[in-house]
């Protein structure tokens, strides 16, 4: 990654950094808000203490947030951003869940050679499926329309 395109990453995460500060001023709620660059992403941590009820039973308030700091970003810099948005590590969590649901699809797929098509998810989620799928050897797509787009494990060939 080049200096410039650090840079623009770092910018896009201080926009949404701001965008967010200014919400939760007027929401009324405290957080330190982290900013950082990872795997070519720029990446903003809302930062609290405790679980957070503040991004709903499965991330949805969380994602809905991601979608308006990203369109913070655009509205100023006039680019989509590939902006990650976290609040109190629960997509650290989830992807932890995520890893350990794929593993136990895998196993599956591998003691009987059949596809295991798992639950709905969102993009995010069925990223964190598809790279544990492949870390392990095996192939997966994702099939459906949203909402009901879901991972599908296959075995070898």
């Amino acid at each position: 990654m080049t200096d410039d395109t650090r840079k623009d990453l770092e910018a896009e995460g201080d926009i949404a950094a701001d965008f967010l500060e200014e919400l939760l001023d007027i929401l009324d709620m405290d957080g330190d808000i982290d900013i950082s660059v990872e795997a070519g992403r720029p990446k903003v941590a809302v930062v609290a203490d405790g679980p957070s009820q503040n991004v709903g039973p499965e991330g949805e308030v969380l994602d809905a947030l991601q979608d308006l700091a990203r369109l913070a970003v655009q509205s100023e810099t006039g680019n989509v951003s590939r902006l990650m948005l976290d609040i109190a590590d629960f997509r650290a969590g989830r992807k932890a869940q995520l890893a350990e649901q794929a593993r136990e699809a895998i196993a599956k797929v591998r003691e009987s050679g059949q596809s295991v098509a798992l639950p709905a998810m969102n993009a995010f989620e069925r990223k964190v499926v598809h790279d544990v799928v492949l870390e392990a050897g095996l192939g997966s797509e994702s099939e459906g329309e949203d909402p009901h787009r879901h991972v599908v494990v296959l075995p070898a060939e």
